[in-house]
């Protein structure tokens, strides 16, 4: 059963919409605040504009009662000891202002000498601070909110004065709301506008995908690693995919064909020395006077050497670590030389003071042997042996004074099961396996084996190690 979202589509199509819905809604909320911050500003300034026309007047000497008063807007003015002392007309209700009352009281001067009609008006003086208030008021029947500027009129005839004049809210919540009705209705369609889009590219960014996809199904399905996946020609993360999966199915394909001809010469090495062996036994059992002791043992010994030889490749191939011990290759190669005791020909040593290699003993004595059995086949008159530093490296060399090896064949005798035919034949020499498993134990050292002619005219086989850090 899938699950939902289960697809990269489908997930690429959700992660793109909540993403572009954080964005939304985050330019959302700052535009509704600084458009209400814009608009709020607006109306304060009214406001102020008006509290300061009316508190100018009772400065100069006009009368609360006097105050011409019959703006639009929601106008109040209180006396120190809040009590009202002028509205503006047609003034019903007010909130937010700290006195709620529209019905006005005559103000009494309070110097009583001022009812005289001296002629001389007192003046007072108009405060230089505004502050700010929200509420609400009703104007003849309409009501509205408002923001309220109170603004103090100090020494007037009348005593200290404060001014409260409202600016009306309407423009920014009419501004306000609308500016969300549009986000509400547009921000859904451009969701799902964006979800779509995404969805839609993603699908086909990852055609190519569902291609490969299908094609490796196919290929597991009739198990023809001849196939190969179609690479696109985008060039993007896509095609590299591609690419690398041809060069995975070409590799595989090259080592379970490896593994066939592998198992297949194998099976023809093995079919020999047992054959034999079992001729030999039956003709002894038949005639034992005819048993060929020699050659049965013989023949049990190649056939145990080629065992051997088979699981130490397998072995390798599965991926055997050679461990990380320190290895004195100068000792080694003394003491694996000097229990040689069937060599044909002589085997000289030089060994220099080398530092010691990380590996296997082991697998490391057997690259000696193999490399010493191959020149015992080829020498005429002896094998030189040789260990030695040389840029950070030890150098481990086997030459013989033989034939060589042709220049164009010496990649190709480190092929498993590969015998040069003027150098040697199956019964006088190996299985073909000696010098691959050399060089596969040296690969997995970290080191090389290459051959060259050597100096006394043969060929020269130089094992290459990493010296150890420690």
């Amino acid at each position: 059963m899938r699950r939902p979202f289960g697809s990269v589509r489908a997930r690429a199509a959700l992660a793109a919409t909540l993403v572009v819905a954080v964005a939304l809604v985050a330019a959302g909320a700052t535009v509704l605040f600084s458009l209400r911050g814009n608009l709020t500003g607006q109306a304060d300034g009214a406001a102020d504009s008006t509290a300061r026309h009316v508190a100018t007047s009772l400065a100069t000497g006009t009368a609360p009662d006097a105050l011409d008063l019959d703006d639009d807007d929601p106008v109040q003015v209180v006396d120190d000891d809040g009590k009202v002392v002028a509205t503006s007309e047609d003034l019903e209700k007010i909130s937010g202002t700290g006195a709620s009352d529209v019905q006005p009281t005559k103000a009494r001067p309070d110097d009583d000498g001022d009812d005289d009609n001296d002629g001389d008006q007192q003046s007072g003086s108009v405060s230089d601070h505004t502050d700010y208030t929200d509420g609400s008021a009703t104007i003849d029947g309409d009501g509205a909110d408002y923001r309220f500027a109170a603004v103090e009129v100090e020494d007037t005839a009348y005593g200290d004065l404060t001014v409260y004049a409202g600016g009306s809210l309407e423009a920014e919540q009419g501004a306000v709301n609308t500016a969300l009705t549009s986000m509400l209705i547009g921000f859904p369609v451009l969701l799902v506008i964006v979800g779509g889009v995404t969805y839609l590219v993603t699908r086909r960014a990852l055609r190519p995908v569902e291609g490969i996809r299908a094609e490796m199904a196919a290929i597991t399905a009739s198990q023809d690693l001849g196939r190969r996946v179609p690479e696109p020609d985008t060039h993007d993360e896509v095609a590299r995919l591609a690419g690398t999966t041809n060069e995975t199915l070409a590799a595989l394909q090259d080592s379970i064909e490896r593994q066939r001809r592998f198992v297949a010469d194998a099976s023809h090495e093995l079919r020999s020395p047992i054959a034999s062996l079992r001729t030999q036994l039956e003709v002894g059992a038949a005639h034992p006077e005819l048993l060929d002791v020699d050659g049965a043992v013989e023949d049990t010994v190649r056939l145990q050497e080629l065992a051997a030889d088979l699981l130490l490749l397998a072995r390798l191939d599965a991926g055997e670590k050679p461990g990380g011990a320190e290895v004195d290759l100068g000792a080694l190669v003394r003491e694996e030389l000097s229990q040689r005791t069937r060599d044909r020909l002589p085997v000289t040593v030089e060994v220099e003071d080398v530092p010691q290699v990380a590996g296997s003993r082991g697998q490391l004595a057997r690259v000696l042997g193999n490399l010493v059995d191959n020149a015992q086949r080829h020498a005429r008159a002896g094998v030189h042996v040789t260990v030695r530093a040389a840029d950070g490296r030890v150098l481990l060399g086997v030459a013989d004074d033989g034939a060589g090896v042709p220049e164009g064949e010496r990649e190709r005798i480190f092929e498993r099961f590969v015998r040069l035919d003027d150098a040697r034949t199956r019964d006088g020499g190996g299985a073909g396996l000696g010098l691959a498993i050399a060089r596969d134990v040296a690969a997995r050292h970290g080191g090389t084996l290459t051959v060259r002619a050597a100096p006394e005219g043969g060929a020269l086989f130089e094992l290459a190690l990493p010296a150890a850090s420690g």
